[in-house]
């Protein structure tokens, strides 16, 4: 299973219930975040995690409420003798930005960081998943991401036992699609597996609508997607470069999403937000507006 934690899903300003941005996905030792919004490391702790496990931080871009919780969150690693390695990917730019806000606030740091500059396509992957990216239009240089489950042969236990096949590497070859004789009968490794789901989750922060919004979001299991503003307020939100409520839906129809997490939500709508809720679910049903601490599998 996938976890996802919403730790922050304010926009610029946060509220009383909602901080600033910053999402957690926690699949089989990897814990990834996704943007460290101020206050990142007090929300680790209000939903119980752990943030010395972390492994790969995605930064979106070089916002405020994208980036001022790293500082605090780099001492809180050094205060507990954080000892792994911590990769951290960003758009152009992200290398001297980090150095010099390490320099300011933590000096002294003996973090085994790794800066990554990425900007299209596959940037990391393992037998069981990968991480993408594609550049998105803001102010600055900016990234959505996705990440992907990979689509798996696995056994099934059921036949396997039926078959009396013994646990040995007759069954490594069966997983990896290759035949076997055994009791001087051949097994087609498609009579005894089975092929698992790929699932996807794309997250997009911070643009004006574009091309490569479609691209990341594609076929996704879940999008988390800003909803800053209403379709009303369409002008506002290609000047400041964000997207409206009905553009992220039609971004999830189009697209074929499972599910929509409406996060990075603005100020003006605290205690409001079913007017943006509303708005999105014209065009796609299955939108849901994301709170602060919320948890999902996938």
């Amino acid at each position: 299973m996938m976890n996802i934690t919403f730790l922050g899903t304010s926009q610029a300003i946060p509220t009383a219930k909602r901080n600033h941005t910053s999402v957690l996905l926690q699949y089989n030792g990897e814990n990834i975040l996704i943007d460290c919004g101020e206050g990142t490391q007090r929300q680790f702790r209000k939903a119980h995690l752990n943030p010395c496990k972390l492994t790969r931080i995605l930064i979106t871009h070089w916002h405020g409420d994208h980036v001022l919780g790293l500082p605090g969150l780099f001492q809180t690693l050094l205060l507990n003798s954080f000892k792994g390695q911590l990769d951290i990917y960003g758009p152009r730019g992200i290398t001297s930005y980090l150095k010099r806000m390490i320099e300011l606030f933590v000096p002294y740091s003996t973090l085994d960081l790794r800066i990554h500059e990425v900007t299209e396509g596959v940037f990391f992957q393992t037998k069981d998943f990968q991480l993408e990216a594609e550049s998105m239009k803001h102010s600055i240089p900016c990234n959505a991401y996705a990440f992907t489950l990979k689509s798996k042969l696995r056994l099934d236990k059921s036949k396997i036992k039926k078959l009396k096949i013994p646990n040995s590497p007759l069954l490594g070859e069966l997983q990896r699609g290759e035949n076997i004789t055994f009791n001087k009968k051949l097994i087609k490794s498609s009579q005894v597996t089975y092929k698992t789901t790929q699932k996807k989750i794309a997250f997009i922060f911070d643009t004006v609508l574009n091309n490569n919004c479609y691209k990341i979001a594609k076929d996704s299991d879940v999008l988390i997607a800003e909803a800053v503003y209403l379709k009303a307020e369409a002008e506002l939100a290609k000047l400041h470069e964000h997207l409206t409520a009905e553009q992220v839906a039609i971004i999830a129809k189009k697209t074929k999403v499972n599910k929509l997490f409406l996060a990075h939500l603005s100020q003006r709508y605290d205690g409001s937000e079913y007017l943006i809720l509303k708005e999105a679910k014209k065009k796609f049903k299955n939108t849901i507006i994301a709170e602060d601490l919320m948890k999902i599998e996938i």
